[in-house]
């Protein structure tokens, strides 16, 4: 059963190389952005409350998106393994899905860290052009995500699960990164 997560900046291409490694391993991705967007599209309180944040710029709050992962992770096509893109954001999101996990039964393998410059992180967040993606609300976003990066990374690195890349390159040079870095663990967690 393998489990990952996927972690990096707006921009980072942690969107793309989930889908990639979803796709290799015949897993689900689950995406806190669909996620997200799903639940604003519902227009259901809970989905309200989540949009206010999200046209700000703003991270939904912890206890918000905890709810929002418990549902995802209860639904039957994540049984036989996914990975996870861009959650957890905060080192006590990161604390919560352990317990959550633990809840129901199920546990990270691997956290993937895409590493990538500020410059980076802005030009492909421009590029995608997607309705939230305006060069305040990106430097917003990428501050948030520098302030909180160093805690969830040396959470999954305190428990020997956290593998970084360089996400500096074209996507092909990041999967084959990806590939060549964490195929070995994957493969182990597949035949054990």
């Amino acid at each position: 059963m393998v489990r990952l997560i996927m972690l990096g900046g707006p921009g980072s291409g942690k969107g793309t190389q989930a889908n990639k490694i979803a796709k290799d391993l015949n897993i689900t991705i689950i995406s806190t952005g669909d996620i997200l967007r799903s639940a604003i599209e519902s227009d259901d309180a809970l989905g309200k409350k989540a949009k206010e944040y999200v046209e700000k710029g703003e991270l939904v709050p912890d206890r918000m998106m905890i709810e929002f992962m418990k549902q995802r992770l209860l639904q039957e096509d994540v049984a036989k393994g996914w990975v996870l893109e861009g959650y957890p954001r905060t080192a006590f999101q990161a604390e919560e899905l352990d317990f959550l996990l633990e809840d129901l039964n199920q546990k990270i393998n691997y956290a993937i860290y895409l590493d990538v410059s500020k410059e980076t992180m802005i030009k492909r967040s421009l590029n995608r052009g997607n309705i939230d993606d305006k060069l305040e609300v990106i430097n917003k976003r990428i501050e948030l995500f520098k302030q909180r990066t160093t805690p969830i990374l040396e959470y999954y690195d305190y428990k020997h699960t956290l593998i970084n890349i360089s996400a500096e390159g074209s996507i092909e040079q990041i999967e084959q990164e990806i590939v060549d870095r964490a195929k070995p663990f994957i493969d182990n967690i597949k035949t054990s």
